[in-house]
């Protein structure tokens, strides 16, 4: 078709659809008309908002940000660091990490507006907002409460509070300690603890609320649904379960019990609480043979398996701490983030990220991980970010 043909065309179609227009307005009696009595089945307009105008889904901020960053940016967005003494944390915050975990010493002799400017300061280096973290359990695992200055007296342990005021105590206090780490600019408590130990001499014991499953279960519900109600993370600890295992911290320790002990028992708070919402959930470091006679649970992909399929459990995977001793054993001269991440755990807490981050982008150029993996493991991170308003 020649241009003036087209242009012939162009012209009588605009005086065709402005005669129909006129038209319109003549025999209904002006524009007014979709205010008069419109029916149900009468639709007068359908308004589509401009891409200016146009918001995406809450959830898509995740998504976006994802398309953007190099595979650096993401693998670095896996890293937990444990801010241990010595660590430089204004550097990682810096490398763009996913998040960092503070410790007792971070706080230690600081007031409220101290804190709270020292975590807003870490988090204007970092390209993404951080997930900041701490261990704020209550009783023999406090990081903010034994400051007086952030609070006059430590939280109590779950069983000293159950005594004093049973679950009401529990959820008042949980509301009380969200509020506080959020005041402070924490938005993630790694807790509630999960265990429940085969006796009172079983070094997790003190942690725990109860030496009864569903009892446990009951307190992991109350927990997260009033961390969900402040808006602060949750993280459900130690999957699969830490029962009669000793410290991983010094040493391996081997769980030798069926698997239906599993079923039965040390899965039911870990069930109860995704159910209620949970965010995260913490592998431990413990050798659970019913699942793999071989390896950590935090390097286990049955062990991970085993979250996913039968929780199916759709939120944060975390390793433990792999600054512990007991794991260093069975890394067998490979990096033990990059063991971590083929097992299926999202977010690595370590002390060494700089290491952890070249060591996994090298498996995934090398063709060793998969980078879609690490897009969906970024994924989750920045969604929860986004969940917790972070990205906000």
């Amino acid at each position: 078709m020649s241009k003036g043909k087209f242009a012939i065309i162009s012209i009588f179609a605009v005086v065709l659809v402005m005669a129909v227009g006129i038209a319109s307005v003549y025999f209904t009696g002006g524009f007014e008309v979709a205010d008069n009595n419109p029916t149900e089945e009468t639709t007068y307009y359908s308004e589509v908002p401009t891409e200016e105008t146009t918001e995406p889904p809450t959830e898509d901020k995740a998504k976006i940000l994802l398309e953007e960053m190099t595979l650096q940016e993401k693998v670095a967005q896996m890293m937990m660091v444990s801010c241990h003494e010595g660590v430089n944390i204004e550097a990682a915050s810096s490398f763009g990490v996913g998040g960092i975990c503070l410790y007792a010493h971070s706080f230690e002799e600081k007031t409220a507006d101290e804190v709270e400017e020292m975590i807003a300061d870490y988090n204007s280096l970092s390209y993404i907002p951080m997930l900041v973290s701490t261990d704020e359990e209550g009783g023999t695992v406090n990081r903010v409460s034994i400051n007086p200055n952030l609070r006059e007296t430590p939280f109590l342990s779950p069983s000293e509070l159950y005594e004093e005021g049973g679950m009401e105590k529990i959820e008042s206090d949980t509301l009380e300690k969200s509020a506080l780490l959020l005041s402070l600019g924490i938005n993630v408590n790694l807790a509630p603890v999960c265990d429940v130990p085969l006796s009172e001499d079983n070094y997790i014991y003190d942690r725990c609320f109860s030496l009864d499953h569903d009892e446990t279960a009951e307190y992991v519900k109350t927990v997260v649904s009033c961390m969900k109600v402040k808006g602060i993370g949750s993280t459900l600890k130690h999957f699969p379960g830490y029962g009669g295992s000793v410290d991983t911290h010094e040493s391996m320790s081997y769980d030798n019990r069926e698997y239906e002990a599993f079923e039965t028992g040390d899965f039911k708070p870990f069930e109860v609480g995704i159910k209620a919402g949970a965010d995260c959930v913490l592998v431990s470091h413990n050798i659970v043979t019913c699942m793999d006679e071989n390896m950590p649970a935090s390097l286990s992909k049955r062990v991970h398996e085993i979250l996913r399929e039968e929780f199916n459990f759709n939120g944060v995977v975390m390793t433990d701490d792999l600054v512990m001793q007991g794991i260093q054993q069975f890394t067998d001269g490979e990096n033990a983030a990059v063991l971590a991440v083929k097992a299926g755990n999202d977010m690595i807490i370590c002390e060494d990220y700089r290491s952890s981050v070249e060591a996994i982008v090298q498996a995934v150029n090398n063709g060793d991980i998969d980078e879609a993996q690490i897009d969906e493991s970024v994924y989750r991170v920045l969604r929860w970010k986004n969940t917790l308003s972070i990205l906000d």
